[in-house]
């Protein structure tokens, strides 16, 4: 495949994870408002969000190992359509039953887009520039945690609550249109299938599975807790909220291709465990903030370390399976993201019932110790394997 070629798949991988994030964050500015009509706890409202690794974690491995069989391009359309419907259930839904089926259709569409489409990076790109492909891919990816929360925020305060997930809903239709034209029928992958224990029995990717775990769990807990927490105490509406996280993620997604291209020179176990260590030092700042700046001045700089994180964990975990011997991408890719699935689910359930039974301080100071020493005991682990 020519460079003009594999650009042109890249962004449409790009194009497709983008929209998954649009439809993933476009209800974390409403969650109040759906807090109230149904009456949730924080805790309910925890497994409503941490109910979307359900999906995540039962499909990524099926999903990855098919497409190491037959290819990559219809599992991703098929993906798209399956995002788009759970989407417009999210819009009509009448009852908490019906929010999490929605929830579980959109985890479900995004175990099939990000496990295929970094597979099919990891394919076309060789390990020294694998890192800027997915460095890139993932700025532009996260750009939709940031027209996610503000375009849910403002277009909930325009026209209601529907009006949010309409509009993605099309946005994932046209997105399927434009994938399905310009992505070639011959993108499959080169590889023999592989069995999921035979890349688990690597024990550095069992390990980098388990910070995987970590590092997802403590970015979904802030999905519900934060938007509670700027409610009760700076008084924030739906807008507001959207707003910082837009912001937050802004200056993560800038980061991205600096961090795929440091991966690529420095290695990616070394910047996770920055990531990791940068995010548990700032989380505990957030008991102090009772306003918008203050909220802003915390959040963002915690969004960019947490970025030095996600990047080079994609690059890292490729490096893994290549060293081992392992080209199978597609399963490869399916543990990642059942490592990531399994944080999903566990951050906010564990977040939200913190939050109602401990206190915001309690949950903040509690999680950032556990996070440190997990991060110094894989650094020295690291350490001790290189001698």
């Amino acid at each position: 495949m020519t460079s003009k070629s594999r650009s042109l798949v890249l962004a449409c991988i790009t194009t497709a994870t983008f929209t998954d994030l649009v439809a993933y964050s476009v209800a974390v500015p409403v969650l109040p408002d759906y807090a109230r009509r149904f009456h949730a706890s924080p805790t309910m409202v925890g497994m409503l969000f941490g109910s979307f690794g359900v999906a995540l974690l039962t499909l990524s491995i099926p999903m990855g190992a098919m497409s190491d069989r037959l290819g990559r391009k219809g599992p991703m359309i098929g993906a798209l359509a399956l995002l788009a419907g759970a989407t417009l259930l999210f819009a009509y839904a009448q009852s908490l039953p019906m929010l999490f089926l929605a929830r579980v259709l959109q985890g479900a569409a995004d175990a099939v887009t990000w496990v295929v489409g970094f597979a099919l990076i990891a394919d076309l790109y060789g390990e020294d520039e694998r890192g800027r492909a997915m460095g890139l891919a993932m700025g532009g990816s996260t750009l939709g945690l940031i027209v996610g929360p503000v375009i849910g925020g403002w277009l909930y305060e325009l026209g209601g609550l529907r009006l949010p997930f309409l509009v993605v809903a099309a946005l994932a239709a046209l997105d399927l249109v434009v994938f399905a034209i310009v992505t070639p029928a011959t993108a499959r992958a080169p590889s023999v299938p592989t069995p999921m224990m035979q890349v688990l029995r690597v024990r550095a990717i069992a390990i980098c599975g388990l910070m995987v775990i970590a590092g997802a769990a403590s970015a979904a807990m802030l999905e519900p807790v934060i938007p509670l927490l700027l409610e009760s105490r700076a008084g924030l509406g739906p807008a507001a909220i959207g707003t910082l996280f837009g912001v937050s993620a802004l200056a993560a997604s800038a980061m991205h291709p600096l961090y795929g291209r440091l991966s690529d020179r420095w290695g990616g176990g070394r910047l996770m465990i920055a990531g990791l260590s940068g995010f548990a030092l700032i989380l505990p700042a957030m008991i102090f903030v009772t306003d918008f700046k203050g909220a802003a001045i915390t959040m963002i700089p915690m969004w960019m370390v947490l970025g030095l994180f996600i990047t080079p964990s994609l690059t890292y975990f490729a490096q893994l399976a290549s060293q081992a011997g392992v080209r199978a991408f597609g399963v490869v890719y399916g543990v990642y993201n059942v490592a990531w699935a399994a944080g999903l689910m566990a951050g906010p359930v564990l977040g939200g019932f913190l939050l109602q039974h401990a206190g915001f301080t309690a949950l903040t100071i509690g999680w950032s110790g556990g996070l440190m020493a997990a991060s110094v005991s894989w650094g020295i682990w690291q350490v001790k394997t290189r001698k």
